[in-house]
Order: structure tokens, then sequence, then C-alpha cells
């Protein structure tokens, strides 16, 4: 399990939403915070007070404001501040409250699709249909996953080119066919070498590396969900040999196939 794996596991809630366009009195009073406050600033700036010490935010920055900090913030009237604010409890499974690996504040830059995020999340809140704050709650979701893919990861897919982007999609609805490194290149008019360094570049692998990479997670998959034979699971991935494919899983993931039913089973 790597550092952050409980990352993929946290529950949100959305209590107060917030796409803020400061006015040139607008302030937040002094007062410890019950919750935890992300914001996004979009433009613009302002002067926020955390915990004793005062920060001047301005267009790109992240806040990630931890529970049960002191914080008060006033407007900058020569440059109106604009951003998007969430406030909300961030828990784990078992309902504890986490406090993110985030910085206090950061500067990401502005992102098109975060902020694509933030105008659906805006839609949802000034509407109110039914169901609402549980499509909030899934949208707050999508909007940290994609902070957490800039600070912590360090692998923004956003900027990823889009040769690339279309080559994964097609891999990932593809797997189980013998897909070859000049198929793909064909598929994205470049040449074999070309593709290969580029493929290498972006995703940090080879195209084979990372093929059986999508492979083995499907096989980890459905012989976890115990609903399969080793062969179906071989025949599904892409592997017409079932001793190669046992080969190849205990590999990667350190244990046999039929360990890994029998681990589902226990």
């Amino acid at each position: 399990m790597n550092d952050f794996e409980y990352l993929d596991n946290i529950v949100v809630t959305v209590d107060y939403y917030n796409h803020r366009k400061c006015t040139p009195g607008w302030e937040i009073e002094e007062f410890v915070t019950d919750f935890v406050d992300i914001t996004y600033v979009v433009n613009g700036k302002a002067e926020y007070i955390i915990n004793g010490t005062k920060y001047t935010v301005s267009s790109g920055d992240l806040l990630c404001i931890p529970y049960d900090s002191k914080r008060s913030a006033i407007s900058n009237p020569d440059s109106l501040m604009e951003c998007y604010s969430i406030n909300g409890q961030i828990r784990n499974i078992d309902g504890e409250d986490i406090t993110l690996p985030l910085p206090l504040i950061c500067n990401i830059g502005l992102h098109t699709d975060i902020l694509s995020l933030y105008s659906s999340l805006n839609t949802v809140w000034n509407l109110k249909d039914p169901g609402y704050k549980l499509r909030a709650r899934g949208l707050f979701l999508m909007i940290l996953q994609r902070f957490f893919q800039i600070i912590i990861y360090q692998k923004d897919t956003s900027i990823m080119d889009a040769r690339i982007k279309k080559v994964l999609q097609h891999m990932s609805n593809h797997y189980h066919k013998p897909l070859t490194v000049q198929q793909m290149a064909d598929m994205v008019n470049l040449s074999k070498m070309y593709f290969g360094n580029l493929f290498k570049q972006e995703t940090g692998m080879t195209f084979r590396t990372f093929l059986t990479l999508i492979r083995m997670n499907k096989a980890e998959e459905m012989l976890y969900s115990g609903e399969y034979k080793i062969h179906e699971v071989a025949d599904a991935c892409g592997f017409s040999d079932v001793f190669y494919f046992s080969r190849i899983f205990k590999k990667h993931r350190g244990i046999a196939p039929s360990d890994a039913i029998r681990k589902r089973q226990v």
C-alpha cells in the first residue's frame, strides 16, 4: 500500500459552497472553523490570517484550511478576489476526521477542467434539485482527486499529449486484443519509433509494460471477484496461454492466480 492509498476511500460532505466574488468591503470575521475549507482562487487577491499568520492569496492559489483552524480574511480593494469555496467534513471510511496531506496554501495555476467541475457544482448547488447534495459530494470528490493528482501524485493527466490520451482510452477498452506499438502508432499517425518514445515520455512506461499493467489490473479484479476460472480470466485479459498468464501474474502481483482466488474467499 502506498502512503496515500487511504485517500481513495475518503468520505466528504458539502455543508457550504460559494462562488465568491468579493466586494471592496468583503471580510470573514475571525473564528475557529468546525469544517475543512477548500478555496480555489481564480482571480484577484485577498488577505487571509490563518492561525495567526498572514497570507496574501492570488489567482491560481489553492487554500486547504484544516478543521479547527483560526481563520479570518479581508478583501484587497485594488484587486478583488474571485474564488470557489467549499466548506465541509472530510473523514475516512470509519467516520474519523482526517487531515488532507495538502499544503495550507500553494499555487497550482488555473486548470480548465477543474474550473468546469466547479461550474457544474455551481449549477447543482444553485438549482438544488432532488438529490443535489449527493451530486455535490460527487463533484467535490472529483475536484479533490484533481488536486491530489497535481499536488501529491504530481501526475497531471490534463496536460498529457492528446494522441497518447487517445491511445490510453483505446487500450483501456481493447486490452484483451493483441495490440502492438505499430497499430497504436498508425492510429495516431506517428512513426513507430516516435510513438514509442512519446508514449514513454508521457506515461513513464513502455507501451508493452503499460499494456501488461492494464491487463494485470483487470485480471486481479476478476480473480478477486471469485466469479471466474483462471483460464477464463487469462482469455479475457488477452492471454491465450494460461501457463504464461499465471507466470506473468505471479511476477507482477507476487502471488499465483489460484492464491488470489483463495485470498478473496477467505
